[in-house]
Parts: C-alpha cells; sequence; structure tokens
C-alpha cells in the first residue's frame, strides 16, 4: 500500500484505504475517491495530481493526494 503520490501515470491502481479527517474523508467520496475504485494518474505538476476516477478528470493537491492509498 503506498499514497497516490507514488503511483506511476498510466497505471490503474485500486483505492483500498482512504485516510484523513472525517471532512476531508467525506470530500474526497464525494469525488469518487472510494475504498475499492479504481484511480488513474494522468499527470504530476509540482506534487499536485490530476487523475482519471470515474471517468472523470480531477485535480487534487500533494496533501490530498497522500492520503488515499492504492
Amino acid at each position: 500500500m503506498m499514497p497516490l503520490t507514488m503511483a506511476r501515470a498510466g497505471e490503474i491502481n485500486q483505492i483500498k484505504k482512504v485516510g484523513g479527517k472525517e471532512e476531508t474523508r467525506r470530500f474526497l467520496e464525494s469525488l469518487g475517491f472510494v475504498t475499492g475504485g479504481e484511480v488513474t494518474v494522468i499527470s504530476e505538476i509540482n506534487g499536485n495530481v490530476i487523475v482519471n476516477i470515474k471517468e472523470s478528470r480531477v485535480a487534487i493537491s500533494r496533501e490530498m493526494a497522500n492520503k488515499i492509498y492504492v
């Protein structure tokens, strides 16, 4: 298990855990980051990550990406 920030671009990863405070977890779940879901890193710019989740592209900060474990 590793944080999403360490995943390689283009790889399909399965979300194993979403950490952080309850408010943060709820926000990430509303974007589609749920345990068991698939996420693909599209690109990384200065630590911020653009991912493909549930057929949508979402940009999240390094702090948020570090709370998502794949």
